[in-house]
C-alpha cells in the first residue's frame, strides 16, 4: 500500500519524507526540487513485536510495512499541466491515501511560494487541482452513462450520482465529503477520483512550539479544515524529526524524554497513516521468527492466511488465536492455554488487530 506526501513546494515535504524513511531524497530551497518520486519503505513501529522478541528470542523480528512516496511539490495551475502538474496528478493516482504537509511556521529564510505562510491557502491550492481533476474525470464518465442509459436503464443508478459528486466538486469541496452508501462507493470504485483518497494533514510547526503546538493559530485553523472531512491532523517539527532520525535508539528516546515526548511526530505520523489505509496488523510468534502481517480491517481468517502463504489459505481448516494481551499477561503460550484462552475459530472468523496466530491446513 503507498501512502502519497504531497504539499507546496518548500513546505517541509522532502524533509520529512527523509526523516521517515532516511532514504536521502535530495532536498533544498527551491521548487520542483524533487521531480521523479521517491519511494522508502517504512516499518510501522509496535511496540508489541519488541515484547514478543523478549519473549521467544526469534532469529529474526520482520515488522509490517507500508510505503511513502515524495511526490513533486504542486502549484496553482497543476490540472491544467502547469509546473509539473501532469506528474503531479499521474502519482497521485497512484497512491492510496495521501499526506499532506502544510506549513505552519514562520522563517524569513525559507521561501514560500506565494510570498506568505497561509495553510488553508496552502491546502485550497492543493485541494482545488485535485478538485478540478476529478470534474474533468467525472464529466467523461457522466457523458459515457449518459450514452449508455438509452439501452440500459441500470446507469440511471450511475448518472445520479455523478451528477450528486460534480455538484459537490463545483462547490469546491473534496468528494470524500460526501456521505455514500457501501453501494455508491462500489459504484465510484473504479474512477479513482483523487479526492476521495483519505487524507491525512501534518501541520508543520517550529521547534519552540513543540510543547504546545495548539498555541499556534495556524495549527488550530488547519484543524478546524481537517474536522470537515473527518481528516485527522498531527502537529510536528519536520526540522526536529530530521535530527531525530539520524539519532540511534538511545540517544532517541533521550532527546525525546528531554522534550516531555513520549513517541516522535513521525511515528505517529507511520501508525495513522497504516489506520488510514484501513489496515492492521496480525501477529505470528516462534523461536524462528515474530512477524507482523499487514491485512485490512475486516478480513476473515482463510484470506488472513493467504498473507503468509497461498496453500494456507487453499487448505485452511482453522485458526488457532491468542490474544496478545492475554499471552502478555499470562507470560507464556503453556499458560495461556492452560486458563483456556486459546480459541479455534473457523472460516467465518474475522481477525482482530494484535491477534497472534498459528493456521491448521491441510497441504
Amino acid at each position: 500500500m503507498k501512502i502519497g506526501i504531497v504539499g507546496l513546494p518548500n513546505v517541509g515535504k522532502s524533509t520529512m519524507f527523509n526523516s521517515i524513511t532516511n532514504a536521502g531524497a535530495e532536498c533544498a530551497n527551491y521548487p520542483f526540487c524533487t521531480i521523479e518520486p521517491n519511494i522508502g519503505v517504512v516499518a510501522v513501529p509496535d511496540e508489541r513485536l519488541e515484547k514478543l522478541s523478549e519473549m521467544y528470542k526469534p532469529e529474526k523480528t520482520t515488522p509490517a510495512v507500508i510505503e511513502f512516496v515524495d511526490i513533486a511539490g504542486l502549484v496553482k495551475g497543476a490540472s491544467k499541466g502547469e509546473g509539473l502538474g501532469n506528474k503531479f496528478l499521474s502519482h497521485i493516482r497512484e497512491v492510496d491515501s495521501i499526506v499532506e504537509v502544510v506549513r505552519c511556521f514562520e522563517d524569513s529564510n525559507i521561501v514560500h511560494v506565494d510570498g506568505s505562510v497561509d495553510p488553508l491557502r496552502d491546502i485550497e491550492t492543493i485541494n482545488l487541482e485535485l478538485i478540478f481533476a476529478d470534474i474533468e474525470t467525472v464529466d467523461k464518465r457522466l457523458e459515457r452513462a449518459k450514452k449508455n442509459v438509452k439501452g440500459d436503464k441500470k446507469y440511471q443508478a450511475e448518472i445520479d450520482l455523478l451528477e450528486k459528486v460534480k455538484a459537490t466538486l463545483e462547490e469546491g469541496k473534496s468528494a470524500r465529503t460526501l456521505e455514500l452508501t457501501a453501494e455508491e462507493n462500489e459504484l465510484l470504485k473504479d474512477s479513482f477520483l483523487l479526492t476521495m483518497k483519505p487524507i491525512l494533514y501534518i501541520a508543520n510547526i517550529s521547534e519552540n512550539e513543540i510543547e504546545n503546538p495548539d498555541e499556534n493559530e495556524n495549527v488550530r485553523k488547519v484543524k478546524e479544515y481537517a474536522k470537515t472531512e473527518n481528516a485527522e491532523v498531527i502537529p510536528l517539527c519536520v526540522k526536529l524529526e530530521e535530527e531525530l532520525s539520524t539519532l540511534n535508539k538511545e540517544d532517541k528516546i533521550e532527546m525525546l524524554h528531554e522534550l516531555g515526548l513520549e513517541e516522535s511526530g513521525l511515528d505517529k505520523v507511520i501508525k495513522s497513516s497504516y489506520k488510514l489505509l484501513g489496515l492492521m496488523s496480525f501477529l505470528t510468534a516462534g523461536e524462528p521468527e515474530v512477524r507482523a502481517w499487514t491485512i485490512k480491517i475486516g478480513t476473515k481468517a482463510p484470506k488472513a492466511a493467504g498473507k503468509i502463504h497461498s496453500d494456507i489459505e487453499r487448505g485452511f481448516i482453522r485458526a488457532e488465536v491468542v490474544s496478545y494481551d492475554d499471552l502478555i499477561r499470562e507470560g507464556s503460550m503453556n499458560a495461556v492455554k492452560e486458563k483456556g484462552l486459546m480459541r479455534l475459530e473457523g472460516k467465518d472468523y474475522i481477525m482482530q488487530d494484535g491477534d497472534i496466530v498459528l493456521f491448521r491446513f491441510n497441504v
